[in-house]
């Protein structure tokens, strides 16, 4: 499965943070360097509040930088206060979505299963869904990180995900925002369990083609040493994508020699 070319992404959450004017001065940053290397060995993702998509997909428009929502509802429309479809994301010009990640886990009580419809949901849209596993610090220290994980994969993927819509992202959660990360070890075990879950509940053809990206504390510093792990395909990045300069030093550490 390592043999197979499998492109890095870069993907940036800014979860919470983000007025008009800040969420288009980063967005153009990164467009700007885009611009002046003219092509680069990774895929960058923007992933800004829903209130500044439009400003972030205008910014970015002919870079190649995908811009993506950072959850969706499951539902196309209906009586659905305060919640955004993966319809309307895509019509506001989102090529991806984030869905499952530990804070809406956590902070709004979303099952494996409703993970799974969003996912659905997402790709019924046309968006590439983006979806988040990984343990909390507890689970971790009963050693059930690769049962927590492998549980949550089988319940979220939904049936006949492919490479091309569904990208994972395991982010420990006792990592997140922390500035404490797992050994590199721990991330290629956990990422090698990933990718033979895939095998087995998708098929070997699209684990071997699936990225896997890492989340939890993402930094420069790190970033070369975590993103040149063989099933390492990319970062999903917190705090470190609110900075154009560290975002940008973090997709360059991508391996390969457009990388630089």
């Amino acid at each position: 499965m390592s043999m197979i070319a499998r492109r890095p992404l870069i993907a940036g959450n800014w979860k919470m943070n983000g007025l008009k004017a800040e969420a288009r001065a980063l967005a153009e940053a990164m467009a700007a360097r885009f611009n002046s290397v003219g092509s680069v060995g990774f895929d960058m993702l923007l992933c800004p509040p829903f209130p500044v998509i439009g400003t972030v997909v205008g910014a970015v428009a002919g870079t190649g930088i995908a811009v993506g929502g950072q959850d969706c509802h499951a539902k196309v429309s209906g009586a659905h206060t305060g919640d955004v479809s993966a319809a309307m994301l895509a019509d506001q010009g989102c090529q991806f979505v984030i869905v499952g990640h530990s804070e809406r886990r956590a902070d709004h009580g979303e099952s494996d299963a409703q993970v799974r419809a969003k996912a659905e949901a997402a790709l019924a849209a046309g968006l590439v869904a983006v979806i988040c596993v990984g343990e909390t610090e507890a689970q971790r220290d009963a050693g059930q990180t690769l049962r927590v994980v492998e549980t949550q994969l089988e319940g979220s993927l939904p049936a006949g995900a492919t490479a091309q819509t569904v990208v994972i992202a395991y982010e420990p959660v006792w990592a997140i925002g922390t500035g404490r990360t797992p050994t590199l070890n721990d991330v290629a075990q956990v990422h090698g369990a990933i990718r033979a879950k895939v095998a087995r509940v998708l098929s070997a053809e699209a684990a071997a083609e699936m990225r896997v990206l890492y989340g939890g504390s993402v930094k420069p510093d790190n970033a070369r040493a975590l993103l040149g792990l063989a099933d390492v395909d990319g970062a999903l990045v917190g705090g470190a994508s609110l900075k154009a300069e560290d975002f940008w030093a973090i997709g360059c550490a991508t391996p390969g020699p457009d990388a630089d």
